[in-house]
């Protein structure tokens, strides 16, 4: 079965009634404490770098928590470090270079690329880039598959990059996934990126979309969204195999619904 979306160039953003629906995203990190003794179960890391960058208009301090609980489970995990994210702005994308190159240097292996929104979109293209130092990424909410309008951010990133949003898309082709393993975890709630627009077709065999049931401003700090996070960074390297929706006595198949129904 393929993902039922729409073309393209007719993908509107998310409607009014999901873009108030944003308002759980408090109640979404309240959850993660109930949940935490589940989120310890998930598999060890091996100790590789995990380097995370935030959204649009956002900064390091939304993704502590994430980086916090994959530090648990034994990952080295670095903030992109550049305040807030207004955007690819004169010599951000520069420093993102150089701060993945170090991060690989100083371990001594490839480094993953998390990426939550605007910060997902740096992240698949730092892997294209630069395919010999990443080893897998993994976004959250991404907008890079649809229409430069499918969003309901897309003034504020005009505002604060200073871009021409059309130009940019224009330029590049971020539709088209990096060559290593790529997971886009995404929500069909999401009130602030059309969720059509964070789905990846199959450009290579290791290329996969997890859906979780999360708001955009949350799914960050979600807990659904954690597991699988933790679940892909924990594949060894070389041994890449999809996201399982079968098990815990069927639960995993409520928690995270079928990516590819109509």
């Amino acid at each position: 079965m393929t993902t039922a979306r729409i073309p393209r160039h007719d993908l509107p953003p998310p409607s009014l009634a999901l873009l108030a629906m944003e308002f759980r995203a408090p109640f979404e990190f309240g959850a993660l404490l109930p949940a935490w003794p589940a989120l310890q179960r998930a598999p060890a890391g091996d100790g590789h770098t995990v380097l995370v960058f935030p959204g649009l208009s956002a900064s390091d301090a939304t993704t502590f928590p994430l980086r916090g609980y994959l530090a648990t489970l034994g990952y080295v995990t670095t903030g992109w470090n550049q305040g807030f994210n207004f955007g690819p702005r004169a010599g951000v994308l520069d420093t993102a270079r150089r701060d993945l190159r170090d991060a690989a240097q100083a371990s001594g292996r490839k480094v993953t690329l998390i990426g939550w929104s605007l910060g997902g979109v740096y992240a698949r293209e730092l892997a294209k880039e630069m395919p010999d130092l990443v080893r897998g990424v993994v976004t959250l909410g991404s907008p890079f598959a649809g229409p430069v309008k499918s969003t309901n951010a897309w003034r504020i990133y005009r505002l604060t990059s200073g871009h021409d949003i059309e130009r940019d898309h224009a330029q590049a082709e971020l539709a088209k996934a990096p060559p290593m393993p790529t997971t886009s975890v995404f929500s069909r709630s999401d009130g602030i990126v059309a969720w059509q627009g964070s789905i990846q077709h199959p450009d290579h065999p290791q290329t996969e979309n997890i859906e979780v049931v999360a708001s955009h401003i949350g799914i960050g700090m979600n807990a659904s969204a954690w597991w699988a996070v933790a679940d892909r960074l924990a594949q060894p390297e070389g041994q890449w195999r999809p996201f399982e929706r079968t098990g815990l006595f069927g639960l995993k198949r409520l928690i995270y619904p079928d990516p590819a129904r109509a």
